[in-house]
């Protein structure tokens, strides 16, 4: 679980003060009825009380909704394993001399992790936060059920904190989807989820917000477009369900805003229609199809309105291009001002990063700009960061540059004289990940995770599909046998 520490909520202080603001209208429940009425008050102007929305339910069934939420969603146990950088280190002759492998420096046992996941499909498919399963070596899925399996990951996306996790099962229970675009402010919602290992928790709140960037995902390409709650969230949430009151999904429980690693009154969630569309990426083309505007964008506010003489008081500020631009191509100009994507209105730049967010490269959207007071609507094919339309494919890693130097399979005759099957060796040592773990050229790698490597490639095979953690185990020349671990 993400927690935003004291010295964020001084940035967000603003919209904190909004937040408190906003809870005066609590208790009037009972003064909507299904019929609109006026109220005179003495003094004052007549008052009009307006409808409901249909969809929205006054008196809520949570006992429902939890029902079905609970059995979809899944507690998840992450395991680190210790890594060793080389095969022996001062710290190992000092454990060994006082024959105490926990004196000075602690256990060497394992680091583990605790998480919540949410069944998408009934053959095991599961969403969770990328932060709950990054770097782990074992993954283990508990149902509601109390049932057990070994988790892999299918894919991962830091930019929204998103990852998809798969286990060996069928006929499990799923989560239905619901569209986090008609959630509203004050709307009931409950986050479900494995607080502090508590399994099987469900808590309920209201949406207190929505597109929210509270910037802990990094910046730069990360989208944050947060669903804000005041449902109790606390560590071991992250990766559970957010649910409406009819059950379905509307978002990924993802941080808490917090001075003490506990809930005090807020949480994000991640919102469904962005959690799905990167799950579906993942599964369809294995990995992220982004899409692009390419332009460079300013929220509005009173001071830009003032300073560039602007003709409308809410949006997204068009301040420049980059290259390959998808908006200049299609008509965009320096000044605009984006108040509108495809009939969604646009009054923040949060709001205008999950509209683009759910798109692919290819994708045509309409964008209505206020260009000096007068509006233009125009039609924008996205594009990819490289500024193409065409499916972005998978990247295979370049591992050669990736872990520095020059590997070649070990010869016959190194092979036969350290009584070796098969290995590689490290030719040469440039700048990378091996020579940072400490290992010297020479060194023939026999084992990756505990899996025998006989040439380069069933080495490159390994290490293709490993996320993580990596420990690898080999030989010297001089027959003296080391580890060294680095992550991927």
């Amino acid at each position: 679980m993400y927690k935003i520490t004291l010295s964020m909520k001084r940035i967000i202080g603003i919209f904190v003060i909004a937040l408190f603001g906003a809870v005066s209208g609590a208790g009037l429940t009972k003064l909507f009825d299904a019929k609109p009425a006026t109220t005179t008050i003495s003094g004052s102007q007549p008052v009009q009380f307006t409808n409901f929305p249909e969809h929205i339910i006054q008196n809520p069934n949570f006992v429902s909704a939890s029902a079905l939420a609970t059995p979809a969603v899944v507690h998840i146990k992450t395991k680190v394993n210790p890594k060793t950088s080389q095969g022996k280190t001062q710290e190992d002759d000092i454990r060994s001399f006082f024959g105490r492998p926990d004196l000075f420096f602690g256990p060497q046992g394992p680091q583990t992790g605790s998480g919540s996941g949410v069944i998408i499909t009934s053959d095991g498919y599961i969403i969770t936060n990328n932060h709950v399963i990054n770097g782990a070596d074992e993954i283990e899925v508990i149902l509601n059920d109390k049932r057990s399996f070994s988790g892999t990951v299918v894919g991962t996306d830091p930019s929204t904190d998103i990852a998809l996790v798969k286990i060996t099962a069928e006929n499990l229970p799923v989560l239905q989807y619901g569209n986090s675009d008609n959630v509203q402010v004050g709307e009931w919602v409950l986050a479900v989820g494995n607080p502090f290992n508590l399994t099987s928790t469900v808590t309920a709140g209201i949406v207190s917000a929505k597109a929210r960037s509270v910037g802990i995902l990094g910046g730069g390409s990360s989208m944050e477009a947060f669903i804000q709650t005041d449902a109790a969230v606390n560590p071991g949430n992250s990766g559970g369900a957010l649910v409406n009151v009819q059950g379905e999904l509307v978002g990924i429980n993802t941080a808490i805003a917090t001075s003490n690693g506990s809930y005090q009154g807020y949480s994000f969630a991640v919102p469904v229609n962005i959690a799905r569309k990167v799950v579906e990426d993942i599964k369809s083309y294995g990995t992220v199809q982004r899409a692009f505007l390419g332009v460079q964008i300013m929220e509005v506010n009173a001071e830009l309105v003032s300073k560039e003489e602007l003709k409308v008081n809410e949006g997204v500020y068009v301040a420049d291009f980059l290259d390959n631009s998808a908006g200049a191509a299609a008509g965009l100009k320096k000044g605009d001002v984006i108040v509108q994507i495809d009939n969604n209105r646009v009054k923040s730049t949060p709001e205008l990063m999950e509209i683009i967010g759910r798109k692919r490269p290819g994708d045509k959207v309409d964008v209505l700009v206020n260009r000096k007071g007068k509006q233009e609507l125009l039609a924008v094919t996205l594009r990819s960061s490289d500024g193409t339309t065409s499916v972005v494919k998978k990247a295979k890693p370049d591992f050669a540059s990736l872990l520095g130097g020059e590997l070649e399979t070990a010869s016959t005759k190194e092979l036969e004289g350290l009584k070796l099957e098969g290995g590689v060796k490290v030719k040469k040592l440039t700048a990378g990940k091996l020579r940072d773990t400490g290992i010297r050229e020479g060194f023939i790698i026999t084992k990756i995770d505990r899996t025998p490597v006989l040439d380069t490639k069933d080495l490159y095979k390994v290490l293709e599909d490993k996320k993580g953690g990596v420990l690898l185990e080999g030989f010297y020349p001089s027959g003296a046998k080391a580890y060294y671990g680095f992550g991927l």
